[in-house]
């Protein structure tokens, strides 16, 4: 059996021209997967919308209702960035179950991947930086009511702090949030995730790398997860928009290899979301969000799962 992957196209919304949240980045890094041989179309899972009850075992149902029906207000709205359409809610949501499917599938397989994900600047009750509904949070508490998990670890290396995950999860022992993130970045007001790294600007690969790994292996025997939540933004590469640091191709593809050979090869299963990744040059976007996936693929090899 070869490594799960989780995608739909309806993973793309339409957005208005020149907007700067790169969209088709979902539906591309989908056609690059197959195009490079990384993965053939048997290995996609498709994920189900989710019930709106689960949504709401991490937002208020007044805001998931609001948002779903489009009557939230402007200035909430603008806080999101994205403007409301029906099919956004519609994607955004399916987004939320591709996650879900994530997670299942690395419990039942060791190691699975997303197309999308990592919406973790969404709060209980507003979204913020793109961000609606916040995945990680949803899928954790999903597997926790399936009685599937008890112990999570989220690793979220997005350039930008998961803020809004580490808010939901502040009181509580069953979720340890570990973020590592540029320090001076979006956004402005930091929560306090159970173990924030904050980074200086224009880090590069090595001192990125050996960072990591200088919490990465402790955290794991720590928190003993029954299952690990990576946000791979491949937003602290130097060539992004909203980024500030300086990793290379290079650099996020060894840092795929080691987050994920880390976690497995101590026998913890490891379910993986895109997170962010903002540049002009879509193509070489896409390419970095491959990364993810291409390293999942040789250490589902590797380690010969299933």
């Amino acid at each position: 059996m070869d490594l799960p992957i989780v995608y739909h196209p309806n993973y793309v919304a339409p957005l208005p021209e020149g907007h700067r949240f790169p969209m088709p980045k979902f539906r591309l890094l989908y056609e690059l997967l197959l195009a490079d041989g990384v993965a053939h179309p048997e290995q996609f899972h498709t994920p189900q919308l989710p019930p709106q009850d689960l949504i709401e075992l991490v937002h208020t149902p007044d805001y998931v209702q609001a948002y779903c029906e489009g009557t939230l207000d402007a200035k909430a709205q603008r806080r999101i960035g994205l403007p409301w359409s029906p099919e956004l809610v519609n994607r955004t949501c399916v987004a939320v179950g591709g996650t879900i499917l994530t997670s299942i599938l690395a419990l039942n397989c060791g190691l699975a991947c997303n197309t999308a994900g990592g919406t973790h600047h969404a709060f209980p009750h507003y979204g913020s930086g793109f961000c609606i509904f916040n995945d990680l949070a949803i899928a954790s508490r999903v597997l926790q009511k399936l009685a599937l998990v008890q112990k999570i670890l989220i690793v979220d290396l997005d350039v930008h702090q998961g803020d809004g995950t580490a808010y939901i999860f502040q009181h509580d022992d069953s979720v340890f949030t570990f973020s590592m993130h540029c320090e001076v970045n979006f956004p402005g007001t930091k929560q306090k995730s159970d173990l924030d790294v904050p980074l200086p600007l224009g880090m590069e690969d090595d001192a990125y790398l050996q960072t990591l790994a200088s919490y990465l292996p402790d955290l794991l025997s720590d928190v003993k997860p029954d299952l690990v939540l990576y946000d791979a933004g491949v937003d602290p590469h130097v060539g992004d928009r909203l980024g500030k640091l300086a990793l290379t191709d290079t650099g996020i593809f060894r840092r795929e290899m080691q987050v994920l050979s880390t976690c497995v090869a101590a026998g913890y299963p490891v379910a993986c979301v895109i997170g962010g990744g903002y540049a002009d040059d879509l193509k070489s976007l896409v390419w970095r969000h491959s990364l993810v996936h291409r390293a999942a693929n040789e250490i589902y090899r590797q380690y010969r799962l299933m």
